[in-house]
């Protein structure tokens, strides 16, 4: 042979190569194109096993699914056999057995091009399909083996170099095409199970995006609100046909708390005398897409706790006449027990004294909370003035003084400088509000912790908060805390359980609301909202 010969056949043979591997491509690209068009599973399962067939011209197909927790290959497609192996007689492989557990264990292609029969199949049945030759490939998923592609034909030795590097290629196309659509399945999965677990809820659910525009709104937030989900969905919260007094509420605390990220409860009362809870919570997502670090949107919970307030109603009307009944004889018993101390010396008798005593000075306190509500709530000695915003933080400073000392606290508070020098308020009962908070504050907080008092605006709003380092409240707990004698899980720590009850009559005599904003072990922060007055 000669050069010249010699170097045409070589041009021949390297454009025969060249051809055969732009036919592979080109056919790992029609099966790529035609399985990436769907995202349902059995679509993308039977859309696969038609382009492999057409690709490689085989004549029957397989794809076998890996199924963790039964440990099993189970056949979850099947083109070209006459057997349903799917449906009829379900092909379960174990872990490790027959060809599957090769192709498994090795990570690698199987093919025989000369089954005869004899063969030691894991499914004895798959003999009734008398097939020659057989090819498998694993198929790959975000780098895990998800499954096996198959193909079969009647004829030995029918699946040559060429149709095996075509399959294996083929095979990681199908097997991220096959993982796309179990994902988007679980996805879907998940989004129904979601959906019936909101609409089966009794509380109402308010879902916004990160502009406040309203994406869901589950069956109870319709009826709490008397509105259907459509004509809130997609509609900016400012906008929202809904109760004034919610939206107003909702509105405000969203605003405050945009940058800030912090959950919040609060409660609403209609005018037709319906009282609702609300909590509200920043959602979170990481984006790869988006880096962003502001919130994405916020879940609003809905209670209708008109019940509850009815129920606290009674309760207070019935301990409130009992007290003014019982006011009298405790009176005279405290006189009598005063008496009786100055008169025995005998050291265990004296100690009786002090528990009784102690015992009429708790109820005497009780009592006296009590009294302080009726007249918060009927406006007897409530009287607006001009009160100057700085000796108003170092009065309640001074009288909480001796608590701070004892525990340890840092103490600091703080005046926003868009904070008026003065404000129109009661200023007896501002001062007993702010001290119920601080009170509290110090109640629950470990020694040598932070308490602050701060003082800021937010539009025509004054806020005054009181932060602490205790315990937190439990998101159920929240909504609750500012009930009468409702107590979270405290039993240790002494009080009537009416300082917050206080705290809030006194904000809504003056036009305003409370709200407390806490996470469990990461602290409370308790407020008051008031708008402010230009004159008295």
């Amino acid at each position: 042979m000669n050069k010249s010969t010699s170097l045409l056949l070589q041009n021949r043979l390297l454009t025969e190569e060249v051809k055969r591997r732009v036919d592979q491509i080109a056919a790992i690209n029609t099966v790529a194109a035609t399985v990436g068009n769907s995202l349902d599973l059995d679509a993308t399962l039977h859309t696969a096993l038609q382009a492999v067939v057409d690709v490689v011209g085989a004549e029957a197909a397989g794809i076998s699914l890996i199924d963790e927790e039964a440990g099993e290959i189970v056949l979850r497609a099947q083109l070209g056999w006459v057997h349903d192996f799917v449906k009829e007689r379900p092909m379960r492989i174990p872990m490790g057995r027959g060809m599957s557990g090769q192709v498994i264990e090795n990570d690698d292609m199987v093919v025989h091009n000369n089954l005869d029969g004899t063969e030691d199949y894991a499914v004895p049945s798959f003999k009734e399909e008398h097939f020659r030759s057989i090819a498998m490939a694993p198929m790959h998923s975000r780098g895990e083996i998800i499954g096996i592609l198959s193909i079969m034909s009647h004829r030995p030795g029918r699946f040559d170099h060429d149709v095996v590097e075509v399959l294996r290629a083929i095979a990681d196309t199908v097997g991220a095409a096959i993982g796309n659509a179990k994902l988007y399945e679980q996805h879907v999965e998940q989004e129904k199970r979601l959906d019936a677990i909101l609409q089966a809820t009794a509380d109402g659910i308010i879902a916004t995006d990160r502009y406040s525009k309203i994406t869901l709104v589950n069956s109870a937030a319709e009826q709490l609100l008397e509105l259907k989900a459509e004509d809130l969905e997609g509609v900016p919260l400012r906008k929202a046909p809904m109760h004034p007094r919610v939206r107003d509420q909702l509105l405000m605390a969203l605003s405050i708390h945009e940058q800030r990220g912090d959950n919040e409860a609060f409660e609403v009362e209609l005018e037709n005398g319906r009282v609702l809870a609300v909590t509200i919570s920043p959602v979170y997502v990481e984006s790869q897409v988006e880096q962003d670090e502001h919130m994405d949107g916020w879940v609003l919970v809905l209670r209708d706790i008109t019940h509850l307030r009815e129920a606290e109603i009674a309760r207070a009307e019935f301990i409130q006449a009992a007290a003014h009944d019982m006011r009298n004889p405790l009176s005279v018993t405290q006189s009598s027990l005063n008496m009786l101390a100055t008169m025995i010396r005998d050291g265990e008798a004296s100690e009786m004294i002090e528990i009784a005593q102690s015992g009429i000075n708790r109820l005497q306190q009780l009592i006296e909370d009590l009294f302080n509500l009726e007249q918060i709530e009927s406006g007897a000695n409530f009287h607006l003035s001009e009160v100057n915003v700085l000796e108003l933080c170092q009065e309640v400073s001074a009288e909480i003084r001796g608590l701070i000392l004892n525990k340890k606290i840092v103490f600091q508070y703080h005046i926003d400088d868009n904070v008026p020098e003065f404000i129109v308020v009661d200023r007896r009962w501002i001062s007993r509000a702010i001290h119920n908070y601080l009170e509290n504050a110090v109640k629950y907080s470990p020694e040598n912790s932070e308490v602050q008092l701060l003082f800021y605006t937010q539009g025509n709003i004054l806020h005054i908060e009181v932060a602490d380092n205790g315990p937190g409240i439990p998101p159920d707990a929240q909504p609750r805390v500012f009930d009468r004698f409702y107590r979270v899980n405290q039993e240790d720590k002494k009080g009537t359980g009416l300082g917050l009850a206080i705290v809030k009559s006194v904000a809504e005599a003056h036009g305003g609301s409370v709200y407390v904003r806490s996470k469990p072990k990461q602290g409370s922060t308790f407020g008051i909202r008031i708008p402010i007055r230009q004159e008295s």
